[in-house]
């Protein structure tokens, strides 16, 4: 129920927006059950079947979807299978206004254990669906296309047009989708809104860098120890002093609000041949996030030294390093003011209240389209918090009441950037 009573053309747009988006969200969680029923893993990344479910149902509402494959051999350098862009063009009016690109990615993390609810099943129940991906990012899927299914039913006079960036290679850091869509000139927005919770706009967030370090020994029978040059135990005494390094990343604060300090995780490890063997080798890879006041390059020098004073200097052992992933943060640029206040001014009609600014530790691909020089900000469906929605872990879920809230507030907000100035 909107909060506003105030009977301006804009309102009164935004009312019957609405109502058109009550009256057809049952088919709206109908469409993102279908999107979470179809596994789209990442590893393994196999996401072509994914997308073109996705591609069918958005054909089955009328939309001319655009398919765009990346070439085989830098998916395959990338470590994944199969990757397929899907884009969505609407224009309105004769399209003198704003490019608006509305982004979001189907690939997931793998479900892992301890769900009560399938994980690729989408099922309802109190009001929520579970599944993996159902609120990151899956969920705005249904946000963002029935937004759109929404402006194009109403007889608004709107200038401008509407693009739907769906991608598939988030979780391997979106090189091959927003930023090859991008670069290839595929598309030029002038504005970008990326998936988000419906409770705050994100203007900002952290950057990432992954590495994979690799340490090299010589392996040797368990009986005779001393004959081999042991990988693990030097790795171990890596990822202490990494440990330790890490342990003084709290001294550094973020002056961006939502943001705190840096962070570094260690969250695998593979290596060894057999029990009764010395290690040769062993490879543990890391996450370092990087708050938006640091320099990537930096950062990633210090651990490097970080890596190559902590190993022994014993004869056999060596480290190579090798980089996973860079995501820059994301960091407002000039323009995206509009999107803020539009979405502010859209969730202050339909919740009562306008939704907060703040920033993310998270990484996203949100930041593509910020290096592109496109302005962006991320708002979506979603909880207040995203430990509130389970993400990434078991029992995934998404209240079905924001995604009713999101969907106005985005369509309401998108309304307003292509209503032409009077």
């Amino acid at each position: 129920m909107t909060a506003s009573h105030d009977a301006s053309p804009l309102t009164t747009a935004g009312a019957a927006l609405d109502r058109w988006i009550d009256a057809h969200f049952d088919e709206e969680v109908a469409f993102l059950r279908e999107i979470v029923r179809v596994p789209s893993d990442t590893p393994p990344g196999d996401n072509r079947p994914a997308a073109e479910r996705a591609a069918q149902l958005l054909e089955a509402m009328g939309f001319v979807v655009e398919r765009h494959a990346p070439p085989v051999d830098a998916v395959v350098k990338a470590g994944l299978v199969s990757v397929v862009n899907l884009v969505v063009r609407q224009r309105f009016g004769r399209g003198h206004g704003p490019v608006i690109a509305l982004n979001v990615h189907g690939d997931v993390v793998p479900p892992g254990e301890g769900w009560t609810h399938e994980p690729y099943g989408g099922d309802v129940a109190d009001g929520r669906m579970y599944g993996r991906g159902v609120a990151v990012s899956k969920g705005d899927f249904a946000t963002y296309a029935f937004a759109l299914r929404a402006l194009t039913a109403s007889d608004l006079d709107l200038q401008g047009s509407v693009e739907l960036h769906l991608t598939y290679d988030e979780e391997f850091g979106g090189l091959l989708g927003p930023a090859w869509l991008l670069a290839e000139g595929i598309s030029r927005p002038d504005l970008a809104l990326g998936p988000g919770f419906s409770y705050a706009v994100v203007t900002a967030h952290n950057g990432c860098l992954q590495l994979a370090v690799t340490v090299h020994g010589r392996s040797a029978h368990a009986a005779m120890p001393a004959t081999g040059v042991d990988a693990i135990r030097a790795a171990t005494i890596v990822m202490n002093a990494l440990y330790a390094d890490a342990a003084t990343l709290t001294r550094q604060r973020s002056t961006v609000e939502g943001i705190v300090s840096p962070t570094l995780n260690i969250g695998l490890i593979e290596g060894g041949i057999n029990t009764n063997v010395v290690p040769d080798r062993v490879t543990f890879k890391l996450d370092r996030r990087m708050i938006p006041e640091e320099d990537p390059t930096e950062v990633e020098a210090a651990l490097r030294r970080v890596i190559a004073d902590a190993l022994p200097k014993q004869a056999g052992l060596s480290v190579d390093v090798r980089q996973l992933l860079l995501a820059r943060a994301l960091k407002p640029l000039p323009g995206h003011e509009r999107l803020v206040d539009a979405l502010q001014s859209a969730s202050t009609q339909v919740m009562g209240t306008p939704v907060q600014v703040t920033a993310t530790p998270l990484y996203t691909d949100a930041r593509l389209y910020g290096e592109a020089g496109v302005p962006t900000v991320l708002y979506g469906a979603g909880p207040r918090s995203i430990l509130e929605a389970n993400a990434k872990r078991a029992d995934e879920n998404l209240l079905l009441e924001d995604l009713r809230l999101a969907t106005r507030v985005v369509a309401r907000a998108v309304s307003t950037l292509l209503t032409p100035a009077r």
